[in-house]
């Protein structure tokens, strides 16, 4: 028995050496720079973070309601201006007199008056409208002298009135005609106080005769033509 307590006190001896062997190792020596380094981070466990269901549950995504899907209605204004109506140019009043115009009669023998009636909203087409009615007659017995003959242009400035005409071939008269031709012209337009002169081209030019028997003068006058 005494043997068998001596073995157990030297085993527990011989313990007691180890254990204190052990609790006299140096520490750790510290990192070389003194600087205490931060614990890493595992970043496998934070994206496992939000995977923690149940497995063998079925991870159910919520479908967006339909009041979420639906588009906002546009308050965008339309500023584009409604288009207005083009106002239509008011009508020229146009004023009407009576004039004296100048024919021949069938024999062409002497000049014959008749009245007219003429429409115009300006001088221009107050002369354009009288030379018309030297060109067209209603009465057998009267016989336009100018009806054959075109006015080109007609222009009114400063009392003159300047008319460039064109005369065709069948147009062409006699002397007698040409002079009452001129005649008759003379008489309608120097009827308008307003009227001085007479300027008359014929496809744009001054000619010394309009048919070649009676001077044309440049410009015609209520003293020279009349």
């Amino acid at each position: 028995m005494m043997n068998k307590k001596l073995g157990y006190a030297g085993i527990a001896a011989l313990l007691l050496l180890v254990i204190a062997g052990c609790g006299d190792k140096p520490a750790a020596a510290p990192p070389p720079n003194g600087n205490n380094l931060e614990p890493a981070v595992v970043n496998g466990a934070g994206e496992n973070s939000s995977n923690n269901t149940a497995e063998g549950e079925d991870h159910v995504v919520p479908s967006p309601s339909p009041e979420a899907t639906e588009e906002p209605e546009s308050n965008t204004v339309n500023n584009t201006p409604a288009p207005t109506a083009t106002e239509k140019p008011a009508a020229v009043e146009k004023q009407s007199q009576s004039i004296d115009v100048y024919y021949t009669d069938p024999q062409l023998l002497d000049l014959v008056a008749a009245k007219a009636t003429i429409h115009f909203a300006d001088p221009v087409e107050k002369y354009r409208d009288a030379f018309k009615a030297l060109q067209s007659s209603d009465n057998q017995e009267q016989i336009p002298l100018w009806g054959k003959i075109e006015l080109k242009s007609l222009k009114f400035e400063d009392g003159q009135i300047l008319m460039d005409i064109h005369k065709p071939q069948e147009a062409q008269l006699g002397a007698g005609g040409e002079s009452m031709a001129m005649s008759a012209l003379a008489k309608t337009y120097f009827q308008f106080d307003e009227v001085k002169s007479i300027e008359m081209l014929v496809d744009g030019q001054k000619v010394e005769s309009l048919m070649g028997h009676v001077d044309l003068e440049h410009p015609m006058t209520r003293e020279n033509s009349l």
